[in-house]
C-alpha cells in the first residue's frame, strides 16, 4: 500500500504544478486577491469536491471496462499523448485577463456556500477537466490491472495533494497580490504549455516503442 501512496504524491504534485494552469487557477488567484484568503480556500474546496466527483465517476466506468492488452496500452498511449499535446497548445495560446482590484475584501462578498458552488461548477462544467480525469483514471487503472484498493488510495492521495497545493496557491497569491500580473501568468502558461507538449510527444514515442 506504500507504493500507491508514493505514486499518488508524485502524481498529485505533477498535476498541481504542470497541469494546474487553467481557468480554475485564475479563479483561485482572482478570488484570493479580490475577495480574501478564506474565500480562496472555499473556492479551492469546491474544486476539490468536483474533482472527487469526477474521479469517482471515471473509476466506476474504468473498473468495468479495463482489459489490459498490448493493443489497449498502445491505444491509451496514443490517446494520452494526443490529448496532452492539445492541452499544451491550448495552454500556450490561452490569453490571460484579470479583474480590476476594485472590490477587494469588501463586507458584502458572497457566502461560503456561493464560493464552494462556484468552484465546483467552474471545474465540473469544464470539458477539458473531464477529458483530463478520464485520461489519468483509465491509464492508472490499467497499470494496476483494476486492483480497486490501490487505485482508490492512489487517487485519494492525489486529490488531497491537489487540494493542499491549491490552498498554497491561494495563500501565495494573497501574499504577493501586488506582483501577480497578467504578464506573469502568461509566462506560466507558456512554460506549462511547452511542458505539456513535450510530455505528450514522449508518451506517444514510448507507447510505440513498448508496443513494437
Amino acid at each position: 500500500m506504500i507504493t500507491p501512496i508514493w505514486e499518488g504524491l508524485i502524481l498529485g504534485f505533477t498535476l498541481a504544478f504542470l497541469f494546474g494552469f487553467g481557468p480554475a487557477l485564475f479563479a483561485l488567484i482572482q478570488t484570493s486577491i479580490h475577495r480574501g484568503l478564506w474565500a480562496g480556500f472555499q473556492l479551492a474546496f469546491g474544486i476539490f469536491l468536483s474533482d472527487v466527483t469526477l474521479v469517482t465517476l471515471c473509476l466506476l466506468g474504468a473498473l468495468q471496462i479495463i482489459n489490459e492488452t498490448p493493443q489497449n496500452q498502445l491505444v491509451f498511449g496514443i490517446i494520452t499523448g494526443v490529448i496532452l499535446i492539445v492541452f499544451g497548445i491550448v495552454t500556450f495560446r490561452r490569453k490571460v485577463t484579470m479583474a480590476e482590484d476594485k472590490d477587494s475584501e469588501d463586507d458584502n462578498k458572497p457566502s461560503a456556500v456561493t464560493f464552494v458552488l462556484k468552484g465546483f461548477f467552474l471545474n465540473f462544467t469544464n470539458p477539458f477537466v473531464w477529458l483530463f480525469w478520464i485520461l489519468w483514471v483509465t491509464t492508472i487503472t490499467t497499470n494496476y490491472e483494476g486492483e480497486t484498493r490501490s487505485v482508490v488510495v492512489l487517487f485519494g492521495t492525489t486529490l488531497l495533494v491537489i487540494l493542499s497545493t491549491d490552498m498554497l496557491k491561494c495563500f501565495g497569491a494573497y501574499k504577493i497580490k501586488h506582483y501577480v500580473t497578467p504578464k506573469f501568468i502568461q509566462w506560466i502558461n507558456w512554460i506549462a504549455g511547452v511542458g505539456l507538449f513535450v510530455f505528450g510527444i514522449i508518451l506517444l514515442v514510448r507507447a510505440f516503442i513498448v508496443f513494437y
